[in-house]
This record gives C-alpha cells, sequence and structure tokens, in this order.
C-alpha cells in the first residue's frame, strides 16, 4: 500500500521532471527557421521572432534563419515619441507566441493581437498584452506583432518620389507580412493557420479594419475582432502629401532631397513628428493611405468592403471611452460647468456640430446629469463609438456576420475613469494584475474577464463568439441592434444609446486623420 507521503513524493518527482524535460525541449523547426524559447508555468514563450526586414519607407521582405535562433527576449520596438517602450529601432519587425501544446498534431485556433497607440505609439511588449493566461488556458495560440509606425511607417513620399512607391502603407504591409509568416509557420507551435483571428485594441482595430480592404492581406485571416478601433475611411493622398510636406519642413529637408531624408539618423525623424498637421493641427497625423497600389478603396465607404463580408467579425467599444484621454482631474474639467461646456466640448467631438445645440438636448433627455457627464457621453457617442456604429450597420446592410458588445466594466482602482478606453485589453487577456490594469483582481473582474475570454476563444475557434456561460448573442442587425454588455453580469440589450446614436447621425462623421 502506498502512503501519501510516498505518494505526494511521487507526483512531485514526475512534475519536476516533466518541467525539466519542458526547459530542454528542443527548438521549434519551422520553414523560417529554428527557434529556441523558453518554458514559463507550462507555457512554450518564443520572444523576438524575427518575421521580415526592411529598408527605410519600403516595402518589408520576408526572412529565414540560419542555425538555431534565440527567442527568449521581445525584439525592438519602432521608434515613437514621448514613449515607455524599449529599446526603440526602425528594425522592429518581430512576433512573440505563446502556446501550451507546440505539437504539430495540436492545431489550436490562432489569436494575433495588433497594439492600440493609433499609427504612431504603443507596443506589443506592453505587460497588459502578455499572452501567457490567454494561453495556458491551452485552447487557442496565442500571437502578438509589433511593425513600423509613425512616419517610419506611413509617411507617404509616392507622390514626391516614385522610388517609394509602398511608403504610405509600409505599417500595414508589415502586418500582412507577419500574417503570412503565421500562415507559413504557425503549426509547429500548434497553431492551425486555416483558423486565425486577429484582434486589436484602438490603433489596433483601426489597422485591422484597413486590413478588411487590402487586397494584399485576402484569406491571411478567418475572423476579426475590433476593441475601440475603427477605420472608415483611410487618408487621401493629397491630405498624406501636404503632412509629408510638413514634416519634411520641420526636420529642414527640401521635398526634392529625399536622400537627406534617407541619410537621418532615426532619431531624428522622431524629432519630426512634432510638426504641426496643415489639415487638423495639432501633431502631424499618420495613417494608412489610398494610394491605389496597397489600398484602392476606403475600408468601409461607401459600403463594408465586399472583400472580406464573409469573415466574421466582432466590432466592441467601450461605455466611457474618452475618460482615457480627458483626466476628471485635468484643467478643461476642474472648472467645468453649464456655462462653459458648450465651448469646451466643441472641439473634443470632433464633427461639425452645433456644441449648444448637442448640449441643450443632452439637458432635456437627462435632466439629472451633471456637466461632467454630458461632457464624456457627448465626447464618447460622436467621435470614439460613431466610427463602430457605422462598420456595424455597413456589414448589416450586406449581410455579413457580424456582433457588437460594448464594456460596462468600470475601472476598481479610480472609479471616476468609469470603463474607459483600454479597459477591454486585460480583460480579454486576463492580464487582470498587470502593470497598467485598472480592473482588479477580485471575483467580479475575473467574471467579467471569463466572459470576454470565453467569448473571444469561442470566436476564434467557430467565428460564432456564443458559448455556454453567457445569454445567447445574436448577431447584429438593423432591426434589433443587439449588444452585448459586458460586465459582472453580461447580457443583451437591443440598441443601447439609441437615442445618442440618432443624436449624432444627424451630421456627416469624418474619420480623424482623413
Amino acid at each position: 500500500m502506498i502512503d501519501r507521503r510516498t505518494l505526494i513524493g511521487a507526483v512531485s518527482a514526475t512534475l519536476i521532471a516533466g518541467r525539466a524535460w519542458a526547459q530542454s525541449a528542443g527548438p521549434v523547426r519551422t520553414a523560417a527557421g529554428a527557434f529556441q524559447g523558453t518554458v514559463e508555468d507550462g507555457v512554450r514563450v518564443f520572444r523576438g521572432i524575427r518575421y521580415g526586414r526592411a529598408e527605410r519607407f519600403r516595402a518589408p521582405v520576408p526572412v529565414v534563419a540560419f542555425g538555431v535562433e534565440p527567442a527568449d527576449k521581445f525584439g525592438p520596438v519602432s521608434p515613437q515619441s514621448g514613449s515607455r517602450y524599449g529599446p526603440q529601432s526602425e528594425d522592429s519587425l518581430f512576433l512573440n507566441i505563446w502556446t501550451a501544446d507546440a505539437r504539430p498534431t495540436a492545431r489550436k485556433p490562432v489569436m494575433l493581437y495588433i497594439h492600440g497607440g493609433a499609427y504612431s505609439g504603443g507596443s506589443v511588449t506592453d505587460p497588459l498584452n502578455d499572452g501567457h493566461a490567454l494561453a495556458a488556458r491551452g485552447d487557442v495560440v496565442v500571437v502578438t506583432v509589433n511593425h513600423r509606425l509613425n512616419a517610419f511607417g506611413y509617411l507617404y513620399l509616392a507622390r514626391l518620389d516614385p522610388r517609394f512607391a509602398d511608403s504610405g502603407n509600409c505599417g500595414q504591409l508589415d502586418l500582412i507580412l507577419a500574417l503570412q509568416w503565421v500562415r507559413d509557420n504557425i503549426a509547429a507551435f500548434g497553431g492551425d493557420p486555416d483558423k486565425v483571428m486577429v484582434f486589436g485594441q484602438s490603433g489596433g482595430g483601426a489597422k485591422i479594419a484597413t486590413m478588411m480592404g487590402m487586397p494584399a492581406a485576402k484569406g491571411l485571416f478567418h475572423r476579426a475582432a475590433t476593441m475601440s478601433g475603427q477605420q472608415v475611411t483611410a487618408s487621401g493622398p493629397l491630405n498624406a502629401t501636404a503632412r509629408t510636406r510638413a514634416y519634411l519642413a520641420r526636420l529642414g529637408i527640401k521635398e526634392n532631397d529625399i536622400g537627406a531624408l534617407l541619410a537621418m539618423p532615426q532619431e531624428k525623424l522622431v524629432e519630426g513628428l512634432s510638426a504641426t498637421d496643415p489639415v487638423l493641427g495639432g501633431g502631424v497625423y499618420f495613417g494608412p493611405v489610398l494610394d491605389m497600389k496597397w489600398l484602392t478603396r476606403h475600408p468601409f465607404w461607401p459600403d463594408a468592403n465586399p472583400q472580406s463580408l464573409h469573415i466574421p467579425m466582432i466590432l466592441g467599444n467601450t461605455h466611457d471611452e474618452t475618460r482615457a484621454f480627458i483626466a476628471p482631474d485635468s484643467a478643461k474639467m476642474r472648472d467645468l460647468n453649464w456655462g462653459n461646456l458648450a465651448e469646451r466640448i466643441a472641439p473634443e467631438l470632433r464633427i461639425d456640430i452645433l456644441p449648444e445645440w448637442v448640449v441643450s438636448e443632452y439637458r432635456a433627455h437627462f435632466p439629472g446629469w451633471t456637466p461632467e457627464q454630458v461632457f464624456y457621453d457627448a465626447t464618447t457617442a460622436g467621435r470614439s463609438w460613431r466610427g463602430q456604429v457605422i462598420e456595424a450597420e455597413e456589414r448589416a446592410k450586406s449581410g455579413a456576420p457580424g456582433w457588437v458588445y460594448q464594456l460596462d466594466f468600470g475601472s476598481r482602482t479610480d472609479p471616476r475613469r468609469g470603463a474607459f478606453h483600454t479597459m477591454d485589453i486585460p480583460l480579454v487577456f486576463g492580464t487582470l494584475d498587470a502593470e497598467g490594469s485598472q480592473t482588479g483582481t477580485g471575483a467580479d473582474a475575473r467574471a467579467a474577464s471569463k466572459a470576454m475570454q470565453d467569448s473571444f476563444v469561442a470566436f476564434t475557434r467557430t467565428g460564432d463568439p456564443n458559448h455556454a456561460g453567457l445569454p445567447r448573442w445574436p448577431r447584429y442587425d438593423l432591426d434589433k441592434r443587439a449588444t452585448m454588455l459586458f460586465d459582472v453580469r453580461s447580457g443583451i440589450e437591443n440598441d443601447p444609446r439609441k437615442w445618442q446614436r440618432e443624436l449624432f447621425a444627424r451630421v456627416p462623421y469624418i474619420q480623424p486623420g482623413t
């Protein structure tokens, strides 16, 4: 008879032996090379796998590693201003993989994440984007991708120098190359190349929306989820060229001397990002360009691009988006009152609508609200949510499979922020205790996180986010506009914020930057 101590010892020895085997597991061999990662709590992790190289302002090219490449630390991030991410290098085409089962026969669905930060900043090396908890479930293989940003990824030079015909969309081409790498190599890490779901928050969602209209991306992903990120229209080539001229002027470079731009160190190019945008004012905008080569029509104008109507899509936003952009204790909010609300709300709406009328309509409809509540609700509905409504509507008109969510789960560390922009990132990744998370780690956060994770995983596997642990989530249509409200207790509401949707539908939507 085996006593308890002997049994525990045998189990411990087995676990230790298993961990030792895992720690000494050999490299994963692919068509792109062999990569030696690490093992962290039963998950194999591969950080900093190079998926391409690129010359400045040119399309990226694939690479093949020779010998066994170490994949134990993140690669550099794209140069950017005012960022805490590093090291920074324009040689930034690296991806990262988390997998609980690296056998080629595992065929796990793949979740590939594209980071936010508009098109000018951010990185998947942020702790909130760590793929360990999501991959540890054993359901999916998680991939995160860095790519070129701001001037390095989107400075449009084609009308000034035909040698750089790809320059306005290099960041998008990086992502397409990464998806090609996943298609060709992810099976070796236990992933299924025929079940790739791209998901991204903020600028990441916008990049996905753009790729859904790029012929070069066709067939590279099979589901898509955008989290507070939309791209209804791309930058026009004339506006993009005007921005390039402003950027060159800030650097002191003549527009016929692109050679000087090529010779500048990357730090100088980052300094040029402080140029004033000739169209919008403020810092110069960079984003995808309607260059008629890689992007030949707008992603969601005049309708949803037919290329991607067959792709199931989740579109989501948070309830209080703009509480992330304008802090409750900022100068703009500290002395906010009914007398100055219209003036302060006007530039934050980003659309041409009479702000005094907006305030009067809100006061009549929500007589108990404070100026602060009206400010945040109107700027969220008119500025941040509007693009998602348009994309969901256009897909619904075409009969495309789509599901819409609204995150209502608010900050637990600063309740004034509510369900602000980025709150859904740690809930989907399961990084509740990571630096920067405001979800807390209590039972309420775990419940909201489980609901979102289970939905995203089910969606990755089947193309439908429904699962046993959640009320039925109907497809979005123009009749009911069914929306999943993710919270401690998640459930469906038809046409939430209907009044706000109809209010702002009176004026044309203007995509920021276009």
